[in-house]
């Protein structure tokens, strides 16, 4: 049950709050995300972008995603942590812009940006190592749900 839900949650978001940290200061920024069957994660940056060059240095991040809820409604949201690195295997960038195509841009977007003169975009994947499933709704009494997909 508790991997159907994450995978729901995956699927019903699409920003995550992505943190990275070097020297001991941690960033957080939000990024477009999709998700494969594995539960990884991808995302498409440029390599100067903050994120990007603490990634390149740092693997280790963590994030959260949390679908859109009011004051009224029972707290749920995804946290995890895991390793990031940028896709450079033509396999695994071609996976990445599958699933963002038509999720998140256009094939015809994604193109674009990826052969911008200035600011290159590239795909990244993280591995989650732990994920966090807080869930009022479905585990009342314990909401608190851990998981450890590629364990």
């Amino acid at each position: 049950m508790l991997e159907e839900l994450i995978r729901q949650y995956l699927e019903g978001t699409k920003m995550m709050h992505l943190a990275t940290a070097l020297q001991g200061r941690p960033w957080v920024c939000n990024v477009w995300f999709v998700s494969d069957d594995l539960f990884n994660l991808y995302w498409f940056s440029t390599a100067t972008r903050r994120h990007s060059r603490e990634v390149a240095e740092n693997s280790h991040v963590a994030g959260s995603m949390c679908l859109l809820q009011t004051p009224e409604d029972a707290p749920r949201g995804l946290q995890f942590e895991g390793e990031a690195q940028v896709l450079i295997d033509t396999a695994e960038v071609e996976k990445a812009r599958g699933l963002y195509e038509g999720r998140i841009f256009a094939r015809e977007k994604i193109d674009e940006l990826m052969r911008h003169p200035e600011r290159p975009h590239k795909f990244y994947r993280i591995k989650p190592a732990l994920s966090v499933l807080f869930d009022v709704v479905n585990f009342p009494a314990d909401p608190r749900q851990e998981w450890r997909p590629h364990a």
